[in-house]
């Protein structure tokens, strides 16, 4: 495949005249792809036969980023944009992973509107016209189609994938402390302005609660709507569709991930955990000791020997009970001072990056 790397190939962009046409919002629809052949040609006319026929007077274009695929991907999308004029394709020379493509995609974008949609169709064409509608109603910034709230529901997804998915978004929705059940997915609605200026790092799938969480920062309004993911169609494909997900790996790094979004409750959940061992240790050691306080004798009459004594007899009987309490209190110390440390770190980010974007927001 020719390199083409930050070149995007544009076929026959012209739109209709504004005399037959005047839009009232513009919608680009971007779809991520790496070795997509068996796929891209009948889910990309799908996509574009919808979208043609949706409601609501909207000019939209399909933005289809080639993620460096090894197979046919590449040439089919540029023979999609030459038959359809509102199809763009930007190749990338090499894999750069999901961030990077939806990076790309973001920044290549020209809507007022910009919605994600998996290239394999997980999510039927139907989400956007949901999710589009939802932005509008609430004046959201970001919109999510989530399978995990009420009135979501996934198909024929493999149990184990779909089990970690749930598990990894629970605990993000527990640590974020938000209203939000899906943290990790991709099928979602952007204001165009917005997701276009917010600066963003992730360079894999780990960008998905990124977003979230910088949204968040700035303070910008994010809601669901529920959604149905269905795998029935990927299934029906067979072998012959070399998937991009890597799922489990992606999994993980959605978990790591949620470390962002208030870094310091992992430290304190620990250090409050083991600080609660420690004192109860040390508080069974006491107890102990005062118990066999009274029957010490020792050549040497005084408190201090008696209680000395005293110690030294529980410690022949529960030895590990001090080398554990020890050991716990100590480490519930550290951990606890790291909580807040890094407490003022995420505080000091959150404050950094809101005034870096009100500064980048007024300079553009």
């Amino acid at each position: 495949m020719k390199n083409t790397d930050n070149l995007a190939v544009k076929v026959n962009q012209s739109a209709p005249s504004s005399a037959t046409r005047s839009p009232r919002q513009s919608l680009t629809v971007i779809t991520p792809a790496y070795n997509e052949e068996a796929i891209i040609e009948q889910n990309i006319k799908a996509l574009a036969d919808y979208l043609s026929h949706m409601p609501g007077d909207y000019d939209w274009e399909i933005l289809i980023i080639n993620d460096g695929s090894k197979d046919r991907t590449g040439e089919l999308a540029n023979a999609l944009a030459k038959q359809y004029q509102r199809v763009r394709v930007h190749h990338h020379s090499f894999n750069k992973n999901l961030g990077n493509a939806l990076q790309t995609g973001f920044r290549l974008s020209k809507g007022d509107i910009v919605t994600v949609l998996d290239i394999d169709l997980s999510y039927a064409p139907e989400h956007i016209e949901q999710m589009v509608g939802e932005m509008e109603t609430s004046e959201a910034d970001v919109v999510v189609a989530s399978p995990y709230m009420k009135g979501g529901k996934s198909t024929q997804v493999p149990f184990l994938r779909l089990m970690l998915s749930k598990v990894v978004n629970w605990m993000m929705r527990v640590i974020a402390n938000r209203d939000l059940h899906t943290f990790t997915g991709m099928v979602r609605a952007y204001k165009g302005d917005f997701i276009r200026q917010l600066n963003l790092k992730s360079s894999t799938y780990a960008i998905n609660p990124e977003i979230i969480q910088k949204s968040f920062i700035l303070r910008k309004k994010v809601v669901e709507i529920p959604a149905h993911l269905d795998w029935s169609l990927q299934r029906s494909v067979g072998s012959g569709r070399i998937s991009s997900l890597k799922v489990f790996k992606n999994i993980l790094s959605g978990l790591v991930s949620s470390f962002i979004f208030r870094p310091y409750m992992l430290f304190l959940s620990i250090g409050t955990i083991l600080m609660i061992v420690a004192f109860y240790l040390i508080g069974w050691i006491f107890f102990h000791t005062f118990s066999v306080y009274p029957s010490i004798e020792v050549p040497a009459e005084g408190i201090e020997n008696r209680f000395s004594e005293a110690v030294a007899t529980v410690f022949r009987a529960r030895p590990h009970a001090f080398f554990v309490g020890g050991i716990c209190l100590i480490v519930a110390l550290q951990f606890l001072g790291t909580s807040f440390l890094s407490l003022q770190s995420k505080r000091y980010f959150d404050e950094l990056f809101h005034l870096n974007s009100k500064i980048k927001e007024k300079s553009t």
